[in-house]
Parts: C-alpha cells; sequence; structure tokens
C-alpha cells in the first residue's frame, strides 16, 4: 500500500505535472507546424491559379488594378513562413521568441497597408496602422538593443 501511495505522489507531484506540460506542448508545436505545412501550399497553390488566371487571361488594364492583389497573396506565404518559422524556433527553444513575432507582425501589417483600398477606407483606419506600425517598430528596436547588449 504504501508503495502505491509513493507512485501516486510521485505521479502528481509538481514536476512530472510540469513535465507532462511540456509534452503536450511539443505535441501541439507539432501538430502545429504540420497543419502551417499544409497552408502554405494550399497558399502557394491559390497564388499559382491567381497568377495564371491573370496571365492566360489578360483584360485590358486589369493586371495592374490586381497587382496589389498578388502582392498581398506573396506577402501571406511570406507570413505563414514566418509562423512556421515562429513555431519550429520554439521547438528547438522551447522558448517564443518575441522578435520573430514582432516581424511577423511587421510583416501582415506591410501587407494590410499594400492591399489598402483608400477609397473605402476611413482615415481612423489608417491613423490605426500607422500607431501599429510604429508600436511594432520602437518594440523591434529595443528588443534588438537588448539582444546587442547581451551577445556582446
Amino acid at each position: 500500500m504504501r508503495k502505491l501511495i509513493k507512485r501516486f505522489l510521485e505521479i502528481t507531484s509538481d514536476k512530472s505535472f510540469i513535465h507532462l506540460i511540456e509534452i503536450v506542448e511539443v505535441m501541439v508545436s507539432k501538430i502545429l507546424s504540420l497543419l502551417m505545412i499544409v497552408v502554405i501550399f494550399a497558399t502557394l497553390g491559390d497564388l499559382a491559379i491567381f497568377i495564371f488566371r491573370e496571365i492566360l487571361s489578360p483584360e485590358e488594364g486589369r493586371f495592374s488594378q490586381t497587382l496589389f492583389q498578388t502582392f498581398g497573396l506573396f506577402l501571406n506565404v511570406l507570413i505563414a513562413l514566418e509562423i512556421l518559422e515562429n513555431i519550429t524556433g520554439y521547438l528547438k527553444k522551447h522558448v517564443v521568441q518575441v522578435e520573430l513575432v514582432i516581424i511577423t507582425s511587421l510583416i501582415a501589417i506591410a501587407r494590410k497597408i499594400i492591399i489598402l483600398d483608400l477609397k473605402v477606407t476611413e482615415g481612423i483606419e489608417i491613423i490605426g496602422l500607422g500607431i501599429a506600425i510604429l508600436a511594432l517598430s520602437i518594440s523591434y528596436l529595443i528588443i534588438r538593443m537588448s539582444n546587442s547588449r547581451h551577445e556582446n
């Protein structure tokens, strides 16, 4: 009976529980990585189909109008790659790399600005995007300066 109680206490200890949580985190990260790979290939397929449609059935002046949509689709692929890099970085170091998260956010906002239709966008939305870029840029600068101090 004592062995059973001792075994139960070992299994329910904080150390065992934390180890179980770490295993779950790694499993979830691996599943997310696989799903992100599927998303990347689906996005690439969508991009390829879009580009071939535009090239094979060009209407006068239409491609210049859809050029920003094309850039947006390219940036979607880059954002997906950055998210995959965030996940694999976590798998390698078991730490969320804040610098990568900020870069991914900056790319996402850049995508939003590139595809932004100024005819239907309100000024407050543009101001909000500007503030977001400023905040993320300052955050990135602080992190880069902090990292360079730690490396020296």
